[in-house]
């Protein structure tokens, strides 16, 4: 299955920016190196996720299961081309299945473990794939029951990570013969590796197909921007389903022949055990978390960072006093990261902004002819801002603009769905991200992007437009709260209102009048000013981890 228009392909192989070597290309030439190396281990708490005990796999011994599992899914008749929907834990088996699907030729379909039958429905409908592959059950609810729902008789579901269930394939790996596996047919890097799916802002999940030199293209942005060496050890948290665990520490951890440290769920105490004892070099981390870590002077007495030289961070705004806290105490470099499924790949790191506090707020304008920086990823992409009602380009510092990227990383379409992605695209081929950012820089020196807001979630009260993510960063470094978004509710007079959705820290008040104060202390825009204020438990998240504004909206609208 190719994707990109062969004059796309050309222009990007001439370039240097694509070429032959596929994702299990990447990987085998580890195995060959440094068979020995420890490639891949379980999270510790393995057994209260699915069945198993944790495994540690040296690549020799990864290589092996690779070629097994490749070996059962062309018994199960499998075929280069088919699609294969995986619903899967972070477990060294979800890795194994990356690896054999892209030997295979198959293409990869990853779900989060979070979405049900409303999700899934879509998904398969659309996808009409040749498996579905999952576990039998996740920590105590049956996911093969779920997938044999929504798979009905459209091809089997295949249980990878052991136990059984009622109308479902047990995989039991097999020995691969090397006659079998020398014809297979050959897989190109211009073909399709994967099949994400965004959070859906149009209802429903929308497919983000990604070739093998998609991939690789966009995982050097990571790699250079975290500063990444060979045989780092990297733990990742975020599931293997998406830009952030995929393009950033997947690939990183093939670019790197390193050791991947996986955990599912996040779980801080089970995180901090596996940065002490498998004394990581490099994490990812979200921000409520790193900001929550810093300030709990209990939990760091405990915790072992000693090892870290480098936490990537994203999907919401970075709080400077995070950052600085962090090199000050522990010597470790935060790394500020913005991406998507669809290919934006803005990372913000201490080769491009050694500032801490300001690399909290910028990211390096990559992909301008006229601005240099050391990432591989700055020459490869392009950007540009457009104002979204005259649309044309800002080259100033100061107004908004919505990102519009093209390069080796950006996606060619949506699945299946010509009309979101003729309304995705401009007419010469450039990316509409959804997101808004502004230039920013010292006068005669703008270097740096912004970021604003999303083009649909800007509050704009009495003709202001507020960006909510600057006003969550804010709240973030409020000493009695543990984490708060913010959300416009509808007004009859000024359109919409400012209303913070807050979640106190244990044993702590909060009234709108303190946090009043605590904005105007800070010298905030009275009209930034939160007008209204709701106390929640938690805050509502998507599979992604990302605030789920929309669910905040219908809870503001309930009360």
């Amino acid at each position: 299955m190719q994707t990109s228009p062969p004059e796309l392909i050309a222009r990007f192989r001439s370039a240097g920016w694509w070429g032959d070597a596929t994702i299990h290309d990447l990987f085998a030439a580890n195995a060959a190196r440094v068979p020995e190396r420890l490639a891949v281990l379980d999270p510790p708490n393995r057994a209260d996720l699915v069945a198993g005990e944790p495994a540690r796999l040296s690549y020799a011994a990864l290589d092996a299961r690779v070629d097994s599992l490749a070996a059962t899914l062309l018994h199960q008749g499998l075929r280069k081309g088919d699609i294969v929907i995986a619903q899967l834990p972070n477990v060294v088996e979800f890795v194994i299945l990356y690896l054999a699907a892209a030997r295979l030729g198959l293409v990869l379909s990853p779900v989060p473990m979070q979405y049900r039958g409303h999700e899934l429905r879509h998904i398969v409908a659309l996808a009409s794939p040749a498996a579905f592959i999952t576990v039998a059950s996740f920590r105590g609810s049956d996911y093969a029951a779920l997938a044999r729902q929504e798979m009905q008789d459209r091809g089997p579901v295949l249980l990878l990570c052991g136990g059984s269930a009622p109308g479902c394939v047990t995989l039991a790996e097999r020995s691969a013969g090397a006659d079998e596996l020398a014809r297979l047919p050959g897989v190109s890097a211009d073909e399709i590796f994967t099949i994400c799916w965004t959070s859906g802002t149009e209802g429903v999940p929308k497919g983000v197909p990604r070739s093998h030199n998609h991939w690789a293209a966009i995982g050097w942005a990571h790699f250079d921007g975290a500063g990444l060496r060979e045989g780092d050890r990297l733990l990742n948290p975020f599931p293997l389903v998406n830009m952030g665990a995929i393009g950033g520490c997947f690939l990183s951890w093939l670019r790197s022949a390193g050791t991947l440290i996986l955990h599912h769920p996040l779980d801080l105490a089970v995180y901090l055990r596996q940065i002490a004892a498998e004394r990581a070099d490099y994490a990812i981390a979200p921000p409520a978390l790193l900001n929550m870590l810093l300030q709990n002077e209990a939990l760091l007495a405990s915790a072992d960072l000693s090892s870290l030289r480098c936490i990537g961070s994203g999907s919401a705004p970075l709080a400077a006093w995070m950052i600085e806290g962090y090199r000050a105490r522990f010597g470790i470099d935060v790394v500020n990261i913005f991406g998507s499924n669809e290919g934006v790949s803005l990372i913000s790191g201490p080769a491009e902004i050694p500032d801490p506090a300001l690399r909290a707020r910028y990211f390096p304008r990559f992909g301008r002819s006229d601005i240099h920086w050391p990432a591989r990823t700055a020459t490869m992409i392009e950007t540009r801002l457009v104002d979204l009602d005259s649309e044309t380009e800002v080259l100033a510092a100061g107004p908004p603009g919505e990102l519009q990227i093209r390069g080796p990383g950006v996606f060619d379409g949506y699945f299946r769905s010509p009309e979101l992605t003729a309304r995705a695209f401009t007419a010469d081929g450039w990316f509409r991200t959804g997101d808004l950012f502004r230039i920013a820089g010292e006068p005669g020196d703008l270097r740096y992007y912004e970021f604003v807001g999303r083009a649909r979630q800007q509050i704009v009260r009495g003709g202001f437009k507020v960006s909510p993510e600057e006003l969550d960063e804010l709240l973030a470094g409020h000493p009695d709260i543990a984490e708060a978004a913010v959300i416009g509710v509808p007004d009859r007079v000024l359109g919409e209102r400012v209303s913070a959705m807050v979640v106190p820290k244990p044993g702590c008040s909060i009234s709108l009048d303190e946090l009043r104060r605590y904005f105007e202390e800070r010298g905030v825009a009275v009209f930034k000013w939160p007008e209204r204020l709701q106390l929640l438990t938690q805050l509502p998240r998507n599979p992604m981890g990302k605030v789920a504004r929309e669910e905040l909206s219908r809870l503001a609208s309930a009360e």
